[in-house]
């Protein structure tokens, strides 16, 4: 009977295995198949004949420790050993063997080890990295092993790839480090010297002299002048010499060790090379050409050799005399200065100017004040005026202009700043208009009217006539917009054509556009008050020059106009008509324009606000709002309403044009504006309520406005409400200015 299938009672290894996996103990290596796994166990883990098990727990008990990992808890943490090693020399007689100091690092991280060896000046043998990171296994028979932590100890001997280190001592970290892993630590043991290197050392200082009979310290003058450097503009006249001319030099003196140098000014088109340097930076010699020195001739010191043979075995000491010692003269910072000569090498160069940083350097330190700079550049002689070919009449002029001006052409350049301060900007419109009549004897074009519009952002003019009632003429633009020429020019000439400009426009001014002459007998707002602001680019409206003119007329017709005056005002009220005012100035011709007669009305008038009707104002309002189909009373109730947290029913002016805006209201900026100011009740606030009411034309209904009606309440073109008219002058305050008496 067999035993049954139960542990114990079968010879069947496999019995309760649950792993059956194989290792790969074989591969290709370079090509070639060879037997790679020999330390990998054998199916299912079991270990194969030979192979000893590897523990897979640490020297440490668990619960010990913090579970970080190592790349984490040991980052950039290193052991630090001081170490040596001794190499055999047998092929030197000086040396036997050399002891080599070495420093071995221990990387905790990874278990990675790397040996430095310090750097020695002249010592003929490659040093630095002897051993690169990584680890290192143990010298047979456990080479299978690596170097770990617990392998490391002071006063002791490691063999890394079968040279043999003998560890000394450690840094304070290291020691510490390996206290706390429970490592007894051997006492420090030192490193035995170098018969070799003590030699060295011995002879290095045997040539050293115990007191130096001289100090030569240039640190000090390094640090104080560093980077600060003379600049000097010279000149060489070279036209001595064959195809020789005048050069411009640059001299740089350098403050941190009195060397200079000079470097040529070559401008374009020259016909010279452009060399880096003329004198590369060094000790400039006063007197040269010498003639070149030996090596050895030129020393800060002077050996005496005392007695022995030269060379090895001989005795030397220092010359505190220098005899024999050859002295050379160098240029320093005393020596220049402006109009002197500077000998580079046989070359006289004269020193003609300087900057402001050697000025100052100069006025500091010695005094110098008089930095008067030496001409040697003859005057540039005048350039010769470029003909210019006359028009051709194909294009612009300045369009032909620029085609003579280079091989490619290029578009005429615009006045962009002009453009950019002139052009129109929010309300600021720029542009100047006048009202004008045509200059002819046809009695249907006499009493036409023109809109004559000037753009100040770039001197353009464009004409338009408006819509006048039974005339029989077709209203709209007349003159399109454009530069218009002066009449009386030539057409094909080489001379840029003259082209109206704003100071040509003013009232009474005739003026020729393109063959049609038109006499300006209007302006509008706007350009009388762009006029008086910017008196001093129009003359016309300048109140200095038309008072002057008035002062120089004779003393004869000043009495008529102060008699004039009086007898037009007999209520001695100090005011008269502007009409007679203005026939007394044209009467008498003292010189002055229609518009410097109305500047003088302007200055001297007597100013009276006509005030607009509300009802008026409504109604307009009101008739804008039903031509629109504006219905939103009740919304923008509520709005009002809403924005009025305290409830007084009033509103500021601006948050009401906000609300407005809004809603969209269909009204003019100006007619809304003037609306929010006649229900103004102080405080810049307002009274919505009635400006609601006012303008609700469902519920209150105002009169029909006529369309004739409606013209009436106009704005001009500044979108400001328009002025009154003058109608009176206050001649005793002319007087006053003009002739500073009134007692007559």
């Amino acid at each position: 009977m067999a035993l049954p299938m139960l542990p114990g009672n079968s010879l069947n290894k496999n019995l309760g295995k649950d792993k059956f996996h194989k290792s790969q103990h074989f591969d290709y290596s370079n090509g070639v198949p060879m037997m790679v796994g020999s330390g990998k166990p054998g199916i299912g883990g079991e270990l194969l004949l030979g192979q000893k098990s590897q523990p897979n727990y640490s020297v440490f008990p668990n619960g010990e420790g913090s579970d970080t990992p190592s790349w984490v808890a040991f980052d950039k943490q290193v052991l630090s050993f001081n170490a040596f090693f001794q190499e055999a020399v047998p092929q030197k007689r000086e040396e036997m063997y050399r002891v080599r100091k070495c420093k071995i690092y221990f990387y905790l991280e990874d278990d990675t080890i790397q040996v430095v060896e310090p750097e020695l000046k002249n010592s003929g043998i490659p040093q630095g990295t002897l051993i690169r990171r990584h680890r290192i296994p143990l010298p047979p028979p456990d080479d299978e092993c690596f170097y770990t932590v617990h392998d490391f100890n002071i006063n002791q001997q490691m063999v890394l790839y079968s040279r043999t280190f003998m560890v000394t001592n450690c840094d304070p970290f290291t020691r510490n480090f390996l206290r706390k892993m429970g490592v007894r630590l051997n006492p420090p043991t030192s490193t035995p010297l170098d018969p070799y290197s003590n030699l060295r050392l011995e002879m290095e200082k045997s040539m050293k002299p115990l007191r130096p009979y001289e100090r030569l310290d240039t640190l000090k003058q390094f640090l104080d002048h560093d980077r600060n450097v003379l600049r000097f503009y010279c000149h060489w006249d070279d036209s001595e010499n064959m195809f020789g001319d005048p050069r411009e030099l640059t001299l740089h003196y350098f403050l941190a060790d009195d060397t200079i140098e000079i470097r040529e000014v070559i401008y374009p088109n020259s016909g010279r090379d452009a060399t880096p340097k003329f004198l590369h930076r060094s000790k400039l010699p006063k007197h040269a050409p010498n003639p070149k020195h030996q090596p050895g001739d030129i020393t800060n010191r002077t050996v005496l050799n005392v007695f022995g043979p030269m060379g090895q075995g001989g005795r030397y000491i220092l010359d505190s005399l220098k005899t024999g010692a050859v002295h050379e003269q160098f240029y320093k910072d005393s020596d220049l200065t402006l109009g002197g000569m500077v000998n580079v090498w046989g070359r006289r160069v004269i020193i003609c100017d300087c900057d402001n940083f050697t000025k100052e350097f100069y006025r500091s330190k010695y005094g110098i004040e008089d930095f008067s700079p030496v001409q040697y550049k003859a005057p540039l002689a005048p350039k010769p005026p470029r003909p210019v070919p006359p028009y051709n009449g194909f294009g612009s002029e300045e369009d032909s202009l620029c085609s003579c001006q280079g091989l490619l052409p290029k578009p005429p350049q615009k006045d962009f700043r002009k453009l950019m301060e002139k052009d129109r900007q929010g309300l600021e419109s720029n542009v100047l208009r006048f009202m004008g009549k045509m200059v002819t004897e046809n009695p249907i074009d006499r009493d036409r009217l023109f809109i004559i519009s000037f753009y100040l952002s770039d001197d353009t003019i464009c004409v338009f006539e408006p819509p006048q009632r039974n005339t029989g003429v077709l209203a709209g633009k007349f003159l399109e917009r454009g530069r218009v020429k002066k009449p009386g020019q030539e057409l094909f000439k080489s001379e840029m054509s003259q082209y109206f400009s704003a100071q040509d426009l003013y009232v009474g001014a005739k003026i020729n556009l393109n063959n049609q002459g038109f006499q300006l007998i209007d302006a509008d707002e706007y350009a009388f008050n762009y006029m008086e602001q910017h008196a001093e680019e129009f003359p016309r409206a300048n109140m200095g020059s038309i008072i002057s003119k008035i002062r120089s007329i004779p003393e004869d017709k000043q009495n008529e106009i102060k008699q004039f005056l009086t007898l037009s005002d007999p209520g001695n009220t100090g005011l008269i008509p502007y009409e007679p005012f203005r026939g007394l100035l044209v009467g008498l011709e003292c010189g002055l324009s229609e518009h410097e007669v109305m500047m003088l009305g302007r200055c001297f008038c007597e100013r009276q606000q006509p005030e607009a009707e509300v009802g008026f104002m409504l109604a307009v309002a009101q008739d804008h709002l039903r031509k629109k189909h504006f219905e939103s009373f009740s919304d923008m109730t509520r709005a009002f309403t809403h924005e009025d947290r305290h409830r007084t029913g009033h509103l500021s002016t601006k948050e009401a044009r906000t609300i407005c805006k809004a809603f969209q209201l269909p009204l003019a900026e100006d007619l809304l504006r003037a609306l929010l100011k006649k229900f103004d009740v102080g405080s810049e606030e307002m009274d919505y309520h009635a400006f609601l009411a006012g303008i609700n034309w469902r519920e209150n209904p105002a009169p029909p406005v006529l369309p004739d009606d409606a013209l009436k309440f106009n704005v001009d073109w500044s979108r400001e409400a328009r002025g009154p008219e003058v109608k009176s002058i206050n001649y005793s305050v002319l007087l006053e200015d003009v002739f500073g008496s009134v007692s007559d």
